[in-house]
C-alpha cells in the first residue's frame, strides 16, 4: 500500500504514514485486482511516445506532456518524438521494476 499524501510505500495495517504522519485512509471503492503491470509496461513501450501508458495509470499531466512533445516536438529537428520515446521506453522498465503505482499510489497487479 502507499501514501496517498507522500507516496511512499506503507504497511497495510497503519493509522499514519510514518514517513509523513498523514492519516492513512483506506479505499474502500478500489478493486483489489488494480491496473496491469505488464499492460501499462508494454503500452510504455510500444505506444509510449504518446504518452499512453500515463494515460491509462491517470497521470494526465505526464500524458499530455508526452503527448505534445511527441506531436509538436517534430519541429525541433525531430527531437521531441525522440527525447518522449527514450522517456518513455525508461518509464516502461521502472513500470516492470514495480517502481511506478498508479495515480492514486495503488501498486499494479
Amino acid at each position: 500500500m502507499y501514501c496517498k499524501n507522500c507516496g511512499k510505500e506503507i504497511e497495510d495495517n497503519v493509522s499514519y504514514c510514518p514517513n509523513c504522519g498523514a492519516k492513512v485512509e483506506r479505499d474502500t471503492q478500489y478493486s483489489q485486482k488494480g491496473k496491469s503491470q505488464i499492460g501499462a509496461g508494454l503500452l510504455g513501450i510500444f505506444l509510449g511516445s504518446l504518452g499512453i501508458h500515463n494515460f491509462y495509470l491517470g497521470y494526465m499531466t505526464k500524458g499530455i506532456i508526452q503527448l505534445l512533445l511527441t506531436l509538436i516536438g517534430w519541429m525541433l529537428f525531430g527531437l521531441g518524438p525522440i527525447i518522449s520515446g527514450i522517456w518513455a521506453f525508461i518509464e516502461a522498465i521502472m513500470i516492470f521494476m514495480g517502481k511506478i503505482p498508479d495515480a492514486e499510489g495503488n501498486p499494479l497487479s
